[in-house]
């Protein structure tokens, strides 16, 4: 829960009977009835006219950064009480700015810079109870982030570590498919070369069969040329 500033317009006496601080204490008071309303978005409009006229208007720069911490601007909360802070010396209204910087930051989920504000409230007020919890809580924070952090740098190296395998796992099976190719091809190649020795040796059968041929058929012819002229005689 983020603390509310309930210090009064800090202006002198003569500014107050002014138009002007009149004009600053309205705005201010504008300022608290919207945010009270839960209106947080018109509250920081009427805080910042209060600051157009009073720069270093405490609760000004303190309620400015609770509306926009209502809002979810944590950023821009923590300058507001930053500025708050700055613009003030005393004790209470320090310790206050710096316990809701934390609250800011805590919610931001940055616990490091929470952790350090509490500190800084806390070295102001040691005896402030919700300052030592949120404190706690932003430790119990920083150890979870802390851990998850390793985790994930564990994950990410298992991962990377898996990925290497994969790709070299890739890179075995694709150096084995083109090994197999390679082998297929060879194995073509020989069938080729194969079937190129069986048509020659094929061919030369066939030649010597032709040969053969060749000669049975000459000596069938001898053989009835024999026959004719043995039957043919001259009676």
């Amino acid at each position: 829960m983020i603390r509310w500033c309930t210090l009064i317009v800090m202006v002198t006496a003569l500014a107050l009977q002014s138009a002007p601080a009149q004009s600053v204490r309205s705005l201010v008071n504008k300022g608290n009835d919207k945010y009270k309303d839960r209106n947080f978005a018109d509250a920081e409009i009427n805080y910042r006219k209060a600051l157009e006229q009073e720069q270093q208007l405490v609760q000004g720069h303190f309620n400015l950064g609770n509306a926009l911490y209502k809002q979810g601007k944590y950023d821009e909360a923590v300058r507001a009480y930053e500025a708050a802070r700055e613009a003030t010396k005393e004790r209470r209204t320090r310790a206050d700015a710096s316990y809701n910087i934390g609250n800011a930051y805590l919610k931001a989920q940055d616990p490091q810079k929470a952790i350090t504000s509490y500190v800084d409230g806390l070295k102001l007020d040691p005896d402030d109870l919700e300052a030592k919890y949120n404190l706690s809580a932003a430790l119990r924070m920083l150890q979870q982030q802390q851990q998850q952090q390793q985790q994930n740098k564990q994950q990410k190296n298992q991962q990377n570590k898996q990925d290497k395998q994969d790709q070299q796992q890739n890179q075995q099976q694709n150096q084995d498919q083109q090994d197999q190719q390679k082998q297929q091809q060879q194995r073509q190649q020989q069938q080729q070369q194969q079937n190129r020795q069986i048509s020659k040796a094929e061919a030369e059968r066939i030649l010597d069969v032709l040969k053969n041929s060749e000669r049975d058929i000459q000596k069938k012819r001898q053989v009835k040329q024999a026959v004719r002229a043995r039957t043919e005689k001259d009676w």
